[in-house]
Formats: structure tokens, C-alpha cells, sequence
């Protein structure tokens, strides 16, 4: 499979407070250097908590 041209990656967002994997979202590498880090939803604590980017 050839490689494309696209700079997006898509990335993991885990929940700081239970670490479970909730979202999926896409990133770009070369405008977007540091991680990312977002408020979202938590389905587990059932609260909005911090998502943070993690590793695959």
C-alpha cells in the first residue's frame, strides 16, 4: 500500500481521570506539534474530564 501526501495522523484521546480510551481524532503533524488536549465527555465518570493524546 503506497503512502499518501497526508500530513493528518489520527490519535488516541485517553481520560486523565479513569485512563480509558474514548475519542478518536485526527491531527495534524505538521502544523500541530504539541499533544493534544481536550475537555470531552467521559462515558465512565459520566463527567466532562481533560482527554489527553496517547500513544498507539
Amino acid at each position: 500500500m503506497a503512502k499518501g501526501k497526508f500530513t493528518e495522523q489520527l490519535v488516541r484521546l485517553r481520560c486523565t481521570a479513569c485512563k480509558k480510551v474514548n475519542y478518536n481524532k485526527r491531527k495534524n503533524k505538521k502544523t500541530v506539534e504539541r499533544k493534544l488536549e481536550l475537555k470531552k465527555f467521559c462515558r465512565w465518570c459520566r463527567k466532562h474530564k481533560t482527554h489527553k493524546e496517547s500513544k498507539k
